[in-house]
């Protein structure tokens, strides 16, 4: 199979394998490359937490300070949401899937991530490139298996903190029981409408992970390829080769400073609608102590 390094290209809504079953790799079938990427994030930010860690100093190093304020800032955060109950249980979860998901964001924005791989395309003249066939690197928040499996992780945790902080009765009724503390006739009698009101909600907990899933795979995949339709812009208006080249370079910039913003605007959403859910679940305890 003729391959060759390209300079960019668009995005497909699925994430090809980087080898070929049928070439004698079929322990390796399983590895896209935004499985190969996910490893190589997971591994880095363990590393680098690692490294800030390893020698906690009482006036502590630049690498320490920067960990040391991500971590205080995280848990400042969503300890006002959670509550002091909660925070403990979840924020260990909730700040790695924040660090996860902004590294995730930002990693696809440097150069050669989706846009270098390989191309069945014999190289054309001069400042002629062919479209890449498989990208040996892809945003792994651009492939929606990988934001479908974060989701459905939280919403098995969710529902194992909701269950365990206060009760499958107390969680049913949250659900299902009559609001506002009424009582006597007027609570049996609105019992209908309130238990028609969980079903709804029953219905909306089933579509978080979906909402949830969908709302960051498709900031990031259009993002992802905004970015490459601005590269490619010269060369498809036909401009002049070294026009489209210089164009390549410039017009994607002020994109690349909006997608930074976007890569920690969603990694922010994604985790504060999780640490809502929780809070929604589990604040009545705290309502109950007051």
């Amino acid at each position: 199979m003729f391959s060759i390094p390209i300079l960019a290209t668009a995005l497909t809504l699925h994430a090809p394998r980087l080898f070929d079953e049928d070439a004698g790799m079929s322990f390796t079938g399983f590895l896209t490359n935004s499985i190969f990427v996910s490893i190589f994030i997971s591994g880095f930010v363990i590393w680098l937490c690692r490294s800030a860690t390893r020698k906690m100093l009482i006036v502590p190093s630049p690498l320490q300070n920067a960990f040391e304020l991500v971590v205080e800032g995280l848990y400042d955060m969503l300890e006002e949401i959670v509550g002091r109950h909660m925070i403990a249980r979840t924020f260990s979860f909730l700040a790695t899937l924040f660090i996860f998901i902004l590294a995730s964001n930002w990693f696809s924005l440097l150069p050669g991530v989706g846009s270098v791989g390989w191309s069945h395309e014999k190289p054309g003249p001069f400042l002629s490139l062919p479209h890449v066939d498989t990208p040996l690197l892809r945003p792994t928040t651009a492939d929606l298996n990988m934001t479908l499996a974060m989701a459905l992780i939280f919403m098995v945790l969710w529902l194992y903190w909701s269950l365990s902080e206060v009760g499958l009765k107390n969680f049913l009724l949250h659900l299902f029981g009559v609001k506002g503390g009424l009582k006597g006739f007027m609570a049996f009698a609105l019992a209908p409408v309130f238990f028609f009101v969980g079903i709804i909600e029953v219905v909306s907990i089933l579509f978080r992970p979906v909402s949830l899933s969908l709302r960051l795979f498709g900031n990031v995949f259009a993002g992802e390829n905004l970015l490459s339709s601005m590269i490619t812009l010269g060369q498809d208006l036909h401009l002049p080769k070294w026009v489209a080249l210089i164009a390549s370079i410039t017009i994607p910039v002020p994109f690349y400073f909006l997608e930074l913003l976007v890569g920690i605007l969603q990694a922010l959403v994604f985790m504060l609608l999780c640490a809502v859910y929780i809070q929604l679940a589990t604040s009545h305890d705290e309502e109950e102590e007051h």
